[in-house]
């Protein structure tokens, strides 16, 4: 594991958002979705793709808020431009379980 720095670490904009449009995404090479999230004011609404789809149905995505890293540049994955990174975890199954806020926290809110 490398060592950061404080300063490395207050550069990622990891911020909260939620989730108000799930789709499917039949271009991608694995199962994936096209997820919109509200990320406040100041961000506004951003779209990315995610491998999820093993452990969440649309259904259950839409209203959640979700943790996404908003700083990275913006990247082509097929017909979608993704504007921000989903963050989660990977289970002993490698299947990804979403990073979420313990309680309900304004759109756009920052990590500390």
């Amino acid at each position: 594991m490398d060592t950061i720095t404080w300063q490395d670490f207050t550069a990622v904009e990891l911020r909260v958002g939620t989730i108000l449009t799930v789709e499917d995404f039949p271009q991608a090479r694995n199962p994936a979705y096209i997820i919109t999230v509200d990320f406040g004011d100041e961000l506004g609404i951003r779209k990315t793709s995610a491998q999820i789809t093993a452990l969440y149905g649309k259904d259950d995505l839409v209203g959640r808020q979700i943790v996404g890293v908003v700083n990275f540049p913006a990247k082509q994955v097929g017909p979608v431009r993704s504007e921000f990174l989903l963050t989660g975890f990977y289970a002993d199954d490698r299947e990804v379980v979403i990073a979420i806020p313990e309680r309900p926290v304004p759109n756009g809110a920052k990590l500390l």
